[in-house]
């Protein structure tokens, strides 16, 4: 395995974190175990999960994520050994309609995120997407509507910033990170801190693949020149990128095959981008579902790169790939392909 050290919590965490939205309804409890078993035996010591998992998101089964984990935390007294992210979420049914990003509804989420975790501290709490509208799952485009919402209806990122910080002095976590969030929203939060001398966030969990390379075109700067590391989700696109769903098939059982409502990665454009990265693939005798995630493994800005699996056997492929580097040949084709379709799965 390979590590990179996050600064501020003075901790390296793998290059490869695990992932876990499908516990809860493609996985059970006894998988998610067993996955938690594999990925630290592997050196995988990073581990991620929000309070709204699994997803898609249901009511009835919302938090069984954390709870998996907390009954792996407290059957293996191993909590020590694994760097932790959760997410609040603000989505209207969890917490009673608590949808806020400020400091009772933020104390509210880390208290039901630490009782299903079973741990009384997390070491990197996000905040799972923007209260405010902007371009964000699926969404290249700034729309009019999202300019004429006015931020005085919204949290003060102040407020926010003030109440992790707090929770921070608490000891109920170490540090904070945004997701799924746009160069504007990072900036701001990282000039609210500084200006008030306060802690800024240290990473933002977005989206990046070969079908999503938005961030290179905004964010990665940032990364660089900010130190915030990217927690690269999605990286295989729903597992479209492993090429399980070309010419159209749907295996039994994955994740396509039983939510058609993600249509984010098997669009008219993405689907002969994904046929051209395969053949890519096939022609240097490569894995396609390792290609594509060495590739999120090999750019700089990535501080860890989220797989997530259904299947242990998919699990020990995903974190192998951290062995593989890809050539100049690869590398050319992959960025010749991406020319001919840039980021067709914002």
């Amino acid at each position: 395995m390979q590590y990179q050290t996050l600064p501020q919590l003075n901790e390296k965490v793998s290059k490869i974190c695990l992932g876990t939205m499908t516990w809860g309804q493609q996985n059970s409890e006894s998988d998610a175990h067993a996955q938690m078993d594999m990925a630290l035996s592997a050196g995988v010591n990073f581990w991620d999960t929000a309070e709204m998992y699994p997803s898609p998101p249901d009511k009835d089964k919302q938090g069984d994520t954390e709870r998996f984990m907390g009954t792996w935390f407290n059957k293996t007294k191993q909590r020590n050994k694994v760097i932790l992210a959760s997410k609040i979420s603000p989505m209207g049914f969890l917490r009673d309609g608590q949808t806020r990003f400020n400091a009772a509804h933020i104390s509210s989420a880390i208290d039901s995120n630490l009782e299903r975790l079973q741990t009384d501290y997390i070491d990197i709490y996000q905040l799972h997407w923007p209260e405010r509208q902007t371009n964000y799952f699926s969404q290249l485009g700034y729309t009019e509507e999202m300019a004429a919402q006015s931020l005085d209806d919204l949290t003060p990122f102040l407020e926010t910033i003030q109440a992790l910080n707090d929770e921070i002095k608490k000891g109920r976590i170490r540090a904070y990170g945004l997701s799924n969030d746009t160069a504007w929203g990072l900036m701001r939060y990282l000039w609210e801190a500084e200006k008030n001398g306060l802690i800024a966030p240290i990473t933002v969990q977005n989206p990046y693949s070969l079908l999503n390379r938005v961030y290179e075109v905004g964010m990665a700067e940032i990364a660089h020149r900010e130190n915030v590391g990217l927690l690269a989700y999605s990286p295989l696109g729903f597992g479209v990128l492993s090429g399980k769903y070309l010419d159209g098939k749907r295996p039994t059982g994955a994740r396509l095959t039983m939510y058609d409502r993600f249509a984010r990665y098997t669009n008219e454009e993405a689907l002969p981008a994904t046929a051209k990265y395969a053949k890519i693939a096939a022609d240097a005798g490569l894995d396609m579902a390792q290609m594509a995630l060495a590739f999120v493994n090999s750019r700089s800005f990535v501080t860890s790169n989220i797989i997530g699996a259904t299947t242990t056997e998919q699990l020990q492929s995903n974190i192998d790939s951290i062995n593989l580097t890809l050539s100049a040949d690869v590398l050319a084709a992959i960025e010749a392909v991406h020319t001919q379709h840039p980021n067709p799965s914002p």
